[in-house]
Parts: C-alpha cells; sequence; structure tokens
C-alpha cells in the first residue's frame, strides 16, 4: 500500500537539496532480468488474400473430406501438399469433385493468414468454398431428433465441437442467435469435425420467437441451468420431443429465453463440480436425454 507523502515535501526515498542529488541519467543501466518480455521487433505476417464475398476457407483432413462430399457445396479451390494427399483420399476417396492444386505449407499459411499463435492448423489442406444455406425452421423441423438450442454462444471452437456431439447423438439441427454467432469460418468446420456437412446451422434473429415455433410444434422446451432443483432425466422425456437450450459460460441464458422454456433443468454431477464448459455440458446433455434409446 501506498502512503500519502507531506504537502509541499517530496515522496519517501528522495534526497532534496544538492548533496548527492543524482538524475535518472546519472544511474547505472538497470541489469536486465532473464524473465523479462524480450522486446517484440517480429513484423506481422503478410495479409491473407481477400475471400468472395460468401465463401470461406475450410481447413483440416476432416472438415475438408466431409465438404468434399456435401453435394450442397460449391467448391472454388481446392490446396492440399503431396504429403496431405493420401490422408485426405484416406477419408474422401479419389477423384474429388474439384481438381486440387499442389503447394506447400508456407502457401497454404499465407492463404489462411496462418501464423504462430492465430490457431489455425490445417493438417496441409485447405479447401475455398461457398458458405451453406440453412434451411427455414419449420423445414428443418422435418429432421427427427432433439434439437440444440444456444443463447448467447459464440465461440466458434464451442459452436464446433457442440455441433459435433449434436450430430453423435442424432440431433436434428443446432440453433443460435443471428448477432451473437459467428458466421460459417474455418475454426467451426475444424472443430465440428465433418459435422456442418450434416446437420443444419440456423441462425435465428430472435430465439425466444424460435422457441415458441417449436413448442407450437410439440417440442418440449427445456433450459439447462446448474441452479435449477430438476434434474435432467433422459427416461422422463421418453414420449416427448425435446429442444435443448444452453446458454453461455459465464451469464447463462437471458432472462426472456428462461422465461420461455417450458422446464429448467440441471445436469446431475455427483462429484460436486458447480458447473462445466458449454461444449462439455451440451454432451452430457445430449447423452441423457438420448439414454436408453
Amino acid at each position: 500500500m501506498t502512503l500519502a507523502g507531506k504537502p509541499g515535501g517530496k515522496p519517501q526515498g528522495e534526497r532534496g537539496g544538492d548533496r548527492g542529488e543524482r538524475s535518472h541519467q546519472d544511474r547505472p543501466p538497470r541489469e536486465r532480468n532473464p524473465h523479462d518480455r524480450a522486446p517484440r521487433h517480429e513484423k506481422a505476417g503478410p495479409r491473407p488474400p481477400a475471400v468472395p464475398n460468401g465463401a470461406v476457407w475450410l481447413y483440416g483432413t476432416h472438415a475438408v473430406a466431409a465438404a468434399l462430399g456435401n453435394p450442397a457445396r460449391r467448391l472454388r479451390r481446392l490446396v492440399i501438399t503431396e504429403d496431405a494427399q493420401a490422408s485426405l483420399a484416406a477419408e474422401r476417396p479419389q477423384p474429388w469433385a474439384i481438381q486440387p492444386e499442389i503447394t506447400d505449407r508456407a502457401k497454404i499459411d499465407t492463404l489462411l493468414g496462418a501464423r504462430p499463435g492465430s490457431g489455425i492448423v490445417h493438417q496441409g489442406v485447405a479447401l475455398l468454398t461457398d458458405q451453406l444455406t440453412s434451411p427455414a425452421l419449420l423445414d428443418a423441423l422435418h429432421r427427427p431428433g432433439p434439437i440444440l438450442v444456444l443463447d448467447q454462444i459464440s465461440d466458434p471452437r464451442n459452436i464446433g465441437a457442440l455441433m459435433r456431439t449434436a450430430q453423435a447423438f442424432g440431433a436434428s439441427m443446432v440453433i443460435a442467435q443471428e448477432r451473437n454467432a459467428p458466421e460459417e469460418t474455418g475454426a467451426l468446420a475444424k472443430a465440428a469435425s465433418g459435422a456442418l456437412e450434416t446437420i443444419p446451422l440456423l441462425r435465428i434473429v430472435n430465439i425466444s420467437r424460435a422457441l415458441i415455433v417449436l413448442k407450437s410444434a410439440n417440442v418440449w422446451v427445456v433450459g439447462l441451468d446448474g441452479t435449477a432443483t430438476t434434474r435432467l432425466s433422459g427416461p422422463a422425456y421418453a414420449n416427448r420431443r425435446v429442444a435443448l437450450v444452453l446458454g453461455s459460460e459465464g451469464e447463462g441464458m437471458r432472462r426472456l429465453t428462461r422465461e420461455t422454456c417450458d422446464e429448467i433443468a440441471a445436469l446431475a454431477m455427483p462429484g460436486g463440480m458447480e458447473s462445466l464448459n458449454v461444449s462439455a455440458a451440451g454432451a452430457v446433455a445430449l447423452y441423457e436425454l438420448t439414454r436408453g434409446l
């Protein structure tokens, strides 16, 4: 804690007058601490080339292989290293729907804007493709299975991981709020590990109104909240189609979203943890909903 000095006086530690007073120019240079952060002289890497409107670079073996097998995709460019061809062919046998451009990793790094700390791990393959068109909510309701609704979840890796989980447990769709959810990105597609091609991601303007539409279609809406006294139990919903609503890790569901739910439930966690991150909670909840089916 710092104490204030007397009015008009010098702070403690300084000496006034001519006696031995030294300026900061006279002080010997401080020896550099080995734990000090080194000065940053590196320049930012070159900017990636502009991407056409409505297009996106997908990267990673699983994401690209799945996109190559999706007839709804409009493919523009496939760039791949010689080493990565065998891995991609193992998942999506040739011939591919587009002629590949053989290049090196540095060229793919430039196309994607990959650099240390960017989080882009392309595995030597990238695909430039148009973004998918989402179906209307009423059309998507014809698909069977539970529904996953994301309220204020914006991290593309979390959304991608939840899409992968939703696909694994037979969900019909994932709904996210348009204002907060990211557009289709390479990071989202890579985290989804191919699920972006098989399960629709609907970006809805108003989540509460979407829940009302679901309820009018005889879907039981369950909001997940760790403070709820009711425990989520799959057998209790055996004869119902369920929409599971997840809120953000920090704030949870918004008030209106919560009030629109038919029921608020929590995961049973006998180990005593207060909460899980949203992608883990979604996986456990979907498993519970489909348990015994």
